[in-house]
């Protein structure tokens, strides 16, 4: 997915050296990592400036920052100078990875760097700073490890960019009876989220203001070349395509100081009738190009979306974790050909909003039925609840997860991985059946004893080791993820 709402990470690297080790050994094994990039095609400026001290500190950030580096390696070259090296996370403006050389590439005399024991105190000069810093699991390797963990830091550093310079922007209040969806906006100021907030009036003026763009016809064509004939509505093609130009336009013109943006837009009950259209085919095309629409006004639905979006370089999703899979499927089409207890499946389903890209051939353009049977008079052809894109979602590897702001305005999140099996829903919307080990105990000890909503995010993928990364760098102190029969939750009852 290339898309301009989402950062690209120009990485350099600077080494350090603490002034009784040869600064030599630092820069050669600098220079190693830079080949061993290369090597694996990660983009790496080289910092040339080699920090010793104070001075050289300041000299080596503005190196970067006029190289255009937007996220760093701090590299442990030897054992290091802990105070310029950790300032240089406190003036560097973007995220910091800190990792350390492993002994083997010279003698144990000349050629030992102590880094080991370097990357404790900084470490722990970090700490007394409050200062924040990337690192990973084992932040001691090699130059081709350095370089892997190097590979592993962009995705991370992508996203720590993204959220900080995200706009959420909303229309409406959340539809009664959908406080699960409530969104204590603390929590978005504590990540550095600015939000947004608008009426749908403020959505249907501006709507209506789109009429006659000359832009229609081309979004229009786009459209139909998308789903295919037979696939769409062809006389509700213009008002999408007005409806999608519109939050484009929105999104470009209130930015404000941020440089991306988020949706999170009500959808029903008022939405159709009053623009002719159920929005979820927009939003799925938005989505597509890494534009987040959350359903319901589920403004941390749709910073969950961002972040994976982030993360994984794909397009994601945001699904109801919705009902269980009927018994008589799981015997005819599951057991004895996946390795899944039937609690281990569930059905994720939305209205129509996931891509295209990420569904079943046969998907389409179709209409609401739950808003038709509401809305609409009893047996007439859907009018107005048409704008669904329904199907069954292809099969993929996936990673379920959210971030959510409690009602105590406490930040929390969890994550877990699965797939998306190759069998057939039998049911309407954009739905898909999923498995994830021990997603019975998963959703009794962790989304119910939690409070978490019936919303959650998909990537596509297994993005489970990324996501966990990014939610320990923004602070995020609790992080539940579906843990294996052998690893009891502290509310799991031991007797039954």
């Amino acid at each position: 997915m290339k898309s301009s709402n989402i950062p690209e990470v120009k990485l350099g690297i600077i080494a350090v050296s603490r002034d009784c080790f040869p600064i030599a050994l630092s820069e050669k094994r600098r220079a190693a990592i830079s080949a061993a990039c290369a090597a694996k095609g990660t983009d790496l400026y080289e910092c040339k400036t080699t920090v010793e001290n104070e001075h050289d500190m300041q000299k080596a950030v503005a190196e970067v920052t006029t190289a255009g580096c937007n996220a760093l390696t701090v590299f442990l070259g030897n054992f290091g100078p802990e105070t310029p090296e950790t300032l240089i996370a406190k003036h560097f403006d973007g995220p910091c990875m800190f990792v350390a050389a492993a002994e083997g590439d010279g003698d144990m005399i000349n050629g030992r760097g102590d880094a080991y024991c370097g990357m404790l105190n900084c470490s722990y000069n970090l700490g007394m700073r409050h200062l924040k810093g990337y690192i990973p699991e084992y932040p001691v390797g090699t130059a081709e490890e350095i370089a892997d963990k190097i590979a592993e830091f962009v995705p991370i550093a992508r996203t720590i960019l993204g959220v900080r310079d995200l706009k959420i922007i909303t229309f409406g209040p959340r539809p009664q009876d959908f406080f699960a969806c409530n969104a204590p906006i603390k929590g978005l100021y504590e990540l550095g989220v600015e939000i947004e907030e608008n009426s749908e009036l403020d959505l249907l003026v501006s709507y209506k203001e789109h009429a006659g763009d000359p832009r229609i016809a081309d979004v229009c064509k786009d459209m139909a070349a998308e789903m295919g004939e037979g696939h769409y509505y062809p006389d509700l093609l213009t008002r999408m395509a007005q409806f999608e130009l519109t939050l484009l336009d929105w999104a470009e013109n209130h930015k404000g100081s941020k440089k991306y943006v988020a949706f999170a837009d009500k959808c029903w009950p008022a939405f159709p009738s009053q623009f002719g259209f159920e929005p979820c085919y927009v939003n799925s095309r938005l989505a597509s190009r890494g534009i987040p629409v959350a359903c319901e006004v589920d403004i941390y639905g749709a910073l969950s979306e961002y972040i994976g979006m982030c993360a994984s370089g794909d397009t994601v999703t945001l699904l109801d974790i919705n009902n269980s899979v009927p018994k008589y499927i799981y015997d005819e089409d599951i057991i004895g050909k996946f390795n899944y207890k039937l609690t281990d499946t569930f059905m994720g389903f939305h209205c129509g909003n996931t891509p295209s890209c990420k569904m079943c051939s046969d998907r389409a353009v179709k209409y609401q039925l739950i808003q038709h049977r509401l809305l609409e008079p009893a047996g007439s052809d859907p009018d107005f609840t048409r704008g669904t894109l329904e199907g069954d979602i292809a099969p993929s590897d996936i990673t379920f997860y959210r971030l959510q702001c409690d009602s105590e305005g406490q930040l929390r999140a969890y994550i877990a991985q699965g797939e998306i099996l190759p069998v057939a829903t039998r049911s309407f919307g954009g739905i898909a059946i999923f498995a994830i080990p021990e997603m019975g105990r998963f959703y009794r000890h962790v989304l119910i004893q939690k409070r978490y909503p019936h919303h959650g995010a998909v990537a596509f993928g297994h993005y489970g080791k990324t996501l966990f990364e990014v939610f320990k760098f923004l602070g995020i102190a609790d992080i539940a993820y579906n843990q294996p029969k052998s690893l009891p939750y502290p509310t799991e009852n031991p007797f039954a």
